[in-house]
């Protein structure tokens, strides 16, 4: 069973996201995503300052099994992406909820947040998806 931390909201393309102290957003991919992406060899960030609306692609995970859009969870400015992936994708498969945070995104509208799973429907809309 893939790890799903309680701190976290989830989308139903297995982004996970972090809302920080300081109101800006952390969104990675979920241990569930990277386990049926296999390894991870390359990984295409969007730039800080772009602007992005909640359901857009605006990050590649490139596997040896496929490619993947990451999709943005919630509308905003991205204010920074993890660039340690660029020279390390395996972080990505060793550490999904740590080191491998994709970017990070200043929210046009907080309330966005609250469309968004727990970890409980999160982990109940995964079993759905397997049957």
């Amino acid at each position: 069973m893939s790890k799903i931390p309680n701190n976290l909201k989830y989308t139903k393309t297995h982004e996970w996201v972090e809302l920080k102290q300081d109101g800006t957003v952390t969104v990675g991919i979920s241990d569930h995503a990277q386990d049926l992406l296999g390894d991870v060899v390359y990984v295409e960030l969007p730039r800080a300052g772009r602007k992005a609306k909640a359901g857009e692609a605006c990050a590649v995970v490139e596997s040896v099994k496929a490619a993947s859009d990451i999709y943005c969870p919630i509308s905003g400015e991205i204010i920074e992406a993890n660039g340690a992936l660029g020279d390390k994708p395996e972080l990505v498969n060793q550490d999904a909820y740590g080191q491998a945070w994709m970017f990070r995104i200043k929210p046009a509208d907080p309330a966005e947040l609250n469309q968004l799973l727990d970890a409980a429907a999160y982990a109940a809309f995964i079993a759905a998806e397997a049957h």
